[in-house]
């Protein structure tokens, strides 16, 4: 597979981009729950391009730790600024949030707050016993910052037995600089590695983005890397820029080649790839756990 030259010139949306607005209220329901309850969603904050299919599927995907993020990764539409402080209450009405969506799979994840000394890992630690005490049945999926490499945070959130665990690489280690140059790639596969070794039994997830600059030959890397970190799930999606604010899209991957990039990860060991445009990481996220 080969990768087209980047072009600084504005490229057209594909077709197989484009998605229409589902019908029914489900879409406005959701959203005035999310609003009633003082919650964020990373379908909103992002600006998800699927937010209209999730939440016309009354499916969230929760944001905590307030709307601020101690980070500036250039993809991301979520805003750094004044940080708020956590809300002791946010982790209950995250729980009846989920409760009255009849959620079977909860996905919990956060802004990344550097500013606390265990990154906020005890506050997704109580977010996880909320929804568990509320929504027994349900399985629960954590997506996390990386914690700065602190292996006792880590730990405070897999003692509370997620159902999967997920970090994201977001994209290949070339781009760090210019994209996440706040983050490390080591460092987010060391997350994962970790997490498997001290909890071989939790699955582990991890994602990333095409279309920021990257060649094959690096996205390729980069399933060898988390194969080899012994990564259970890995999607793979389209990015979409949120504002003419984020840097451009140099390319948009057509839906047979990320069929290809599938493939290959499958070839290389990692037994659960989900690769296609509009693919998020949590994004259909239950397939993965057998839920609806």
């Amino acid at each position: 597979m080969s990768s087209p030259k980047n072009s600084e010139k504005p490229l057209r949306i594909p077709p197989w981009l484009r998605t229409k607005l589902p019908q029914g209220n489900n879409y406005s329901c959701t959203s005035s729950l999310i609003r009633d309850l003082g919650l964020n969603t990373v379908c909103q904050s992002a600006k998800c391009p699927n937010t209209w299919e999730c939440f016309g599927k009354k499916v969230a995907t929760f944001l905590i730790m307030g709307g601020i993020c101690t980070r500036n990764c250039r993809f991301c539409n979520i805003t750094s600024g004044d940080l708020e402080p956590l809300d002791p209450t946010e982790p209950g009405r995250v729980a009846e949030a989920a409760e009255r969506l009849e959620l079977r799979h909860v996905v919990i994840t956060s802004v990344t707050r550097d500013d606390l000394p265990d990154g906020g890992a005890s506050h997704f630690a109580a977010t996880i016993r909320a929804v568990r005490e509320k929504l027994p049945d349900a399985s629960v999926e954590v997506l996390i910052p990386d914690f700065q490499g602190e292996e006792q945070a880590l730990r405070t959130v897999l003692d509370e037995r997620p159902d999967i665990m997920n970090h994201n690489v977001e994209t290949v280690p070339r781009l760090y600089e210019s994209i996440r140059p706040q983050a490390d790639y080591a460092q987010s596969l060391e997350v994962l590695k970790r997490s498997k070794e001290i909890a071989p039994d939790i699955p582990t997830k991890s994602g990333l983005m095409l279309g920021l600059g990257e060649e094959d030959t690096e996205v390729m890397r980069v399933l060898d890397d988390l194969a080899a970190v012994d990564c259970d799930i890995v999607t793979i999606g389209q990015y979409m820029r949120p504002t003419k604010d984020h840097p451009p899209v140099r390319r948009y991957v057509p839906p047979a080649h990320f069929d290809e990039f599938a493939a290959a990860g499958e070839a290389k060991g990692i037994p659960h790839m989900f690769s296609a445009p509009l693919v998020r990481s949590s994004y259909n996220a239950s397939r993965f756990v057998g839920k609806k």
